[in-house]
């Protein structure tokens, strides 16, 4: 299974940006999937997770400006980034765990997109 994150960029303070991850492979479904991010300098941490079934979970710094959404058709989950500050400037990883045929649970990171919120 492997995880194609896009949608990062440079934006300044105030605006929007919206993230997209997909997943993809064979003989595998979503358990849950979600974003995590690493400041400059700083270690990784949870940004919002939702699982197949819609629950959502976000960190306390994003909550009413952020919104994870999910496509169960597409294995698809999107970040909704809005009112975005400079401290939000990080690297943006797509994370999901997956249940695998004859695997059992596997968790899968992404190849992490760059969100830039300039002053």
């Amino acid at each position: 299974v492997q995880l194609q994150a896009c949608g990062g960029g440079l934006v300044q303070a105030g605006g929007s940006l919206r993230l997209s991850c997909a997943a993809s492979g064979s003989n595998f479904r979503i358990n849950n999937m979600g974003w995590y991010r690493q400041p400059p300098g700083k270690q990784r941490e949870l940004v919002a997770t939702i699982t197949s079934g819609g629950s959502t979970n976000y960190a306390d710094s994003v909550k009413g400006r952020f919104t994870i959404s999910g496509d169960n058709a597409k294995n698809t989950v999107y970040l909704q980034m809005n009112s975005l500050k400079p401290e939000d400037t990080a690297v943006y990883y797509c994370n999901a765990i997956v249940v695998v045929h004859a695997e059992g649970y596997v968790e899968v990171w992404g190849q992490g997109t760059e969100v830039t919120v300039s002053s």
